[in-house]
């Protein structure tokens, strides 16, 4: 059997990182291989868990948990069934298995960060397409986190609407 993989994929629920997880379990993801969702809260969030684990982000979150209410109450994470889907079928199709993890803080530093603790293989990110002024006022996260994280990065772009 070959050696299975741990892919990271950036989740903050917006339709562009929904298309890097579909991407990720479309191109990258094999039968046996980890999918590990990694979202990202703000640190000023406050939930539950934040005071247990702001630190060290949360423990690995298995997709049963993701489905349930009380684990997006307590996390701060919309309870998305687009992406509870997607891990299904990624899980019933290919034999992956899917967990989350949540971080709070800046997730240029905390996406970094998930790959060296969650030894990742690779790391899927979407682009919002920021225009050039916001990226620089706002930073990209994309671009910040393929230049600084050790393993390869793939950025997914949302398709251009033509004009």
């Amino acid at each position: 059997m070959p050696n299975t993989r741990t892919v990271g994929v950036a989740m903050d629920f917006s339709a562009t990182s929904k298309l890097a997880l579909r991407w990720a379990v479309e191109n990258l993801i094999n039968k046996g291989d980890q999918i590990i969702l990694i979202n990202v809260q703000p640190p000023h969030a406050h939930h539950t868990r934040k005071e247990l684990f702001e630190v060290t982000g949360s423990p690995l979150v298995p997709l049963e948990e993701l489905r349930e209410l009380n684990f997006a109450k307590q996390y701060g994470i919309p309870r998305d069934p687009e992406v509870i889907d997607i891990l299904d079928t990624a899980s019933k199709t290919k034999g992956a298995k899917a967990v989350a993890k949540v971080y709070w803080g800046d997730p240029r530093e905390k996406l970094c960060n998930a790959v060296e603790d969650l030894h990742l293989d690779s790391l899927v990110i979407g682009s919002r397409g920021l225009g050039p002024i916001k990226r620089v006022l706002l930073g990209s996260v994309s671009k910040h986190v393929m230049t600084n994280a050790s393993c390869p990065v793939t950025v997914v772009k949302a398709k251009q609407s033509s004009h």
